[in-house]
C-alpha cells in the first residue's frame, strides 16, 4: 500500500543527507520526537542529532517537532534543547498536526519532509498530509506496549526494505527492532 511506503528509508537521523534535501528544494524538516530524535529510554537527544540539526539550520531549513507524545512538558523541553518549533498531541496518523506545522513555518507541502521511526504513525501521517517521508530505525528498543505490538506488523510491511547507511549490525531487512 502506498500509504505505508516511505519516500526514503535511512538508518538514523544523522545518516540523512541534509545537503541533498536542501539541494532538491526542500525547505522544512518535520521530525518525530520519541525514538527518532530522542531515544525513548533517554531524556536528551544524542550529540549526533544535535549536530545534524545545526547543519540543517545552517542550510536555512526550517525545523519542527511533530510529536504524538502527550507529555507537553517533555516535548517542549526537547524542542527548546533542539532549537526547533513543536506541535504536540499530534494524533498521527491523522495529518492535521503536520498541516499545522507547515502553516506555522509558512512552507508548502511539496517543500517539506517528515522524518519518523514508525510506519503506522509517521509514514502514514506524512503521506496523508502530502509531504515526503523518511523512515528511520528507532533509536532504542524501549517502546510503549502498543508501539511494540505495531512493530511486529511493521516488520512484515518492511520485509525486503533496505535502509540506507545501515552498518553490518543493522542490515537485516525490515527488522525495525534493531538500532
Amino acid at each position: 500500500m502506498a500509504i505505508l511506503k516511505a519516500w526514503r528509508y535511512v538508518s538514523s537521523v544523522p545518516a540523512i543527507d541534509v545537503d541533498e534535501l536542501a539541494h532538491i528544494g526542500l525547505r522544512a524538516i518535520l521530525l518525530d520526537r520519541d525514538n527518532t530524535c530522542v531515544p525513548r529510554d533517554a531524556e536528551h537527544a544524542p550529540q549526533a542529532v544535535l549536530d545534524w540539526l545545526d547543519h540543517a539550520r545552517e542550510l536555512g531549513l526550517e525545523l519542527c517537532l511533530v510529536s504524538n507524545n502527550f507529555h507537553s512538558t517533555q516535548v517542549a523541553q526537547s524542542a527548546r534543547e533542539l532549537g526547533v518549533q513543536k506541535v504536540d498531541h499530534a494524533m498521527k496518523p491523522a495529518p492535521f498536526a503536520i498541516w499545522t506545522a507547515l502553516k506555522r513555518l509558512g512552507i508548502p507541502r511539496e517543500a517539506a519532509v517528515l522524518v519518523g521511526d514508525q510506519v503506522f504513525t509517521d509514514v502514514m501521517a506524512g503521506n496523508l498530509a502530502g509531504v515526503r517521508t523518511i523512515l528511520v530505525r528507532p533509536q532504542s528498543r524501549t517502546d510503549l506496549f502498543y508501539t511494540q505490538a505495531f512493530r511486529v506488523v511493521e516488520n512484515i510491511v518492511l520485509s525486503g526494505v533496505t535502509f540506507e547507511q545501515d552498518d553490518d549490525s543493522t542490515s537485516e531487512k525490515g527488522d525495525t527492532t534493531r538500532s
